[in-house]
């Protein structure tokens, strides 16, 4: 991987309206200087698999972004796949409940894609974490939908909200999970220029 030299005038821009997203990133002890989520289809292509789709999007996300000569963008996108299903953002809570029980007692991969851009200069990573889930009672399905967490959550889940009670076990990046795998980030944005925790160039 090609790495740039450090600069401290460098601004951090995040394509990205996660919140989840800017508290990962606060724990670098990074502030983006500005949000700036870009608008792009995010339609799965026919024949699709779930590593290729999520490469896809943070490449094109990350291109859609407009940045100055001295910002680095950050871009990146969380897919759960089962098998070479793509579960993304359910569209409602029967599509959420769906998605639930189709887990329920198996495990599946979450694989968070990451593009970084500065000028012409783009760095690529994607991470893959398996994750199982216990055997999921209407009950439980029930209480989760009417919390309300799935809503805008790939897979109709968040590992960090009340489904992390489903999650006996996990094997890979839990704040790629999450939505942002911190190791990976840290490398891609220092190979970009940006100084992490405050350090000194």
């Amino acid at each position: 991987m090609t790495t740039l030299p450090p600069h401290p005038d460098l601004k951090l821009i995040l394509g990205s309206g996660s919140p989840r997203r800017l508290e990962l990133l606060a724990q670098l002890g990074l502030t983006p200087f500005a949000v700036r989520a870009p608008d792009i289809d995010e339609d799965v292509r026919k024949g699709e698999l779930p590593r290729d789709y999520v490469n896809r999007i943070a490449a094109e996300k990350v291109a859609a972004v407009q940045a100055a000569d001295d910002e680095v963008v950050l871009c990146a996108d969380t897919t759960v796949a089962l098998g070479r299903r793509i579960m993304g953002k359910p569209a409602d809570a029967a599509e959420a409940a769906a998605f639930l029980f189709a887990l329920s007692g198996r495990r599946h991969k979450v694989i968070t894609a990451l593009a970084v851009k500065r000028g012409d200069r783009i760095w690529h990573k994607d991470v893959q974490s398996t994750v199982a889930f216990k055997q999921l009672s209407d009950t439980e399905v029930n209480a989760y939908l009417a919390s309300g967490d799935w809503q805008g959550k790939a897979g109709g889940y968040a590992i960090q909200g009340p489904a992390g009670a489903f999650i006996p076990w996990i094997n890979g990046s839990y704040t790629g999970i999450v939505g942002l795998p911190l190791t990976e980030t840290a490398g891609l944005l220092t190979a970009a220029g940006i100084i992490l925790h405050g350090g000194t160039p």
